[in-house]
């Protein structure tokens, strides 16, 4: 056990193999859920895993189980994973890192012919990002009973394509239901999306839970009108409703600078040409917090803006659909595994929160969770310039390797 590590130079292997399936334009990826290349992508990991001696299921709402069998194959499994579709925009490691992780802890105890007690799986979750369908998080919130699966299926991108039928044009829908099943545990490993940990010379960070997130879908109606003719005074032009509201919650966002967050990420107009008024705008807004309490308190502010604008603009607003999610405690016993591996392997490690969005959010709902961070340069993250070294990720797959074993072995 002292001497157990993963093959440094296979993981970059396969994460290269990875990085080359669904390029961006600027040396990222583009690999949208439910596309030509998430396909492609899906089918590379279904024959490594099977190479690697795992059987796989996929479930009715695309999302992937490689199954290693256990001594005693009816104890529920050990899960470890996270997802393997990308942003637009995206870098070559969110999410990717942390599926490849759990297979390369596979193929190490394959190397050794070290059996484990109970099962393991590595998963990756449909459409974490969320880009084409929302909300993002998808697969694993059915999975753990907070999306209801043919709600999920019939929802549509925005060139009208529904998420079942493209979930079908892939060969992806698979015949297992998804959740309903006993999990032992979960284990996701993923870039920081930060830049704490290199900062701070370490290379693991123990994740203890989320900041607490609220989103807001909205749509502001007004009226069509010409640009020229048309005074100040008559106007209802739902573009500067919406603009109102994404300024005021990038306001909120500074008046709770430093640890407070808020982000307007997405406008769609119409008709969006020249010489017209937009009658229509819809808009996303999201906040973050790692108090509770001061999440709320920004809520509140938000909500508050949707009648000023309202007046101002004289435009109509609706809340169309509202989420939340990070405020989540991550699994005490779970952490202490976690916490005790980087200690036994001498990796520098600290607990933090994270900020951002991830499937073990929802999977904390129904069995022990954990997350490990590793770093990322400079924090740049959702941008094709994303970038990890090896030397600095791999104690970080070490760590969670030795957590995952204990706790399979229990």
């Amino acid at each position: 056990m002292a001497e157990l590590s993963i093959n440094t130079a296979r993981l970059w292997q396969t994460i290269t193999a990875s990085a080359a399936i669904g390029p961006g334009r600027a040396g990222g990826l583009r690999r949208l859920t439910l596309s030509d290349a998430d396909r492609e992508m899906r089918d590379i990991f279904v024959a490594w895993c099977r190479d690697a001696g795992c059987t796989v299921t996929v479930d009715a709402v695309g999302n992937l189980f490689a199954r290693r069998a256990g001594q005693d194959n009816s104890l529920p499994p050990v899960m470890v994973g996270s997802h393997l579709d990308t942003q637009i925009a995206g870098g070559k490691f969110d999410g990717v890192l942390g599926v490849l992780a759990g297979l390369e802890i596979v193929r190490t105890l394959n190397d050794r012919n070290m059996a484990t007690r109970r099962p393991l799986e590595v998963v990756s979750w449909t459409n974490e990002e969320g880009v084409r369908f929302q909300p993002p998080m998808m697969g694993a919130a059915v999975f753990a009973g907070a999306l209801q699966r043919d709600w999920v299926l019939a929802q549509k991108d925005d060139d009208g394509l529904m998420f079942g039928e493209e979930l079908r044009r892939i060969g992806y829908a698979g015949d297992a239901p998804p959740g309903g099943r006993a999990v032992d545990a979960y284990f996701e490993l993923h870039i920081e999306q930060g830049p704490q940990l290199e900062a701070e010379g370490l290379q693991v960070g123990i994740v203890t839970g989320g900041f607490t997130t609220y989103g807001m879908h909205l749509t502001v109606h007004g009226e069509n009108a010409h640009s020229g003719p048309t005074s100040m005074e008559r106007r209802r032009n739902a573009l500067v409703g919406a603009a109102m509201l994404i300024v005021g919650a990038n306001e909120i966002g500074w008046r709770h600078h430093p640890e407070g967050r808020a982000s307007s990420s997405r406008v769609v107009v119409w008709p969006n040409k020249y010489g017209i008024l937009p009658d229509f705008a819809e808009l996303t807004c999201d906040i973050r917090h790692p108090q509770p309490a001061r999440a709320a308190e920004m809520l509140a502010e938000l909500k508050k803006l949707i009648p000023q604008t309202e007046q101002r603009a004289r435009v109509t607003v609706k809340v169309a659909r509202e989420w939340t999610f990070g405020d989540v405690q991550f699994d005490a016993g779970c952490i202490g595994l976690v916490e005790a591996a980087a200690r036994e392997l001498q990796v520098p490690h600290k607990r933090m929160l994270s900020a951002a969005g991830h499937d073990a959010y929802h999977i904390a709902a129904i069995a022990p969770t954990a997350m490990i961070f590793t770093p990322c340069k400079d924090g740049v993250t959702h941008n094709e310039a994303e970038h990890i070294e090896p030397d600095y990720t791999a104690p970080g797959v070490n760590v969670l390797l030795r957590a995952v074993l204990a706790r399979a072995n229990r």
